[in-house]
């Protein structure tokens, strides 16, 4: 992953969105610190797709609360916590 500083992203901006299409990600800093990052679209549509699966995750606990049996599968935890560090 490269990295960039912000003032050098801001003059570079339709290089660094050609490079982002083609599949890089970029780390953007200011002052040498992380500040943002630009990643191709597909990326956060796959955690778009996370995210909607740990919804569901959390409903179907709800669920469970509401019915008195506040349980998840060794499977079930295991993935939400996985889908949650992508």
């Amino acid at each position: 992953m490269r990295e960039i500083g912000a003032f050098e992203a801001k003059t570079r901006l339709s290089e660094l969105l050609a490079a982002a299409e083609a599949g890089e990600s970029i780390t953007i800093t200011r002052r040498g610190a992380p500040v943002a990052r630009l990643v191709p679209a597909a990326e956060r549509e796959d955690r778009s797709a996370a995210l909607t699966r740990i919804a569901a995750l959390r409903r179907r606990l709800g669920d469970r609360l509401a019915d008195g049996r506040a349980t998840l599968t060794r499977d079930e935890i295991l993935s939400a916590r996985d889908q949650g560090r992508r």
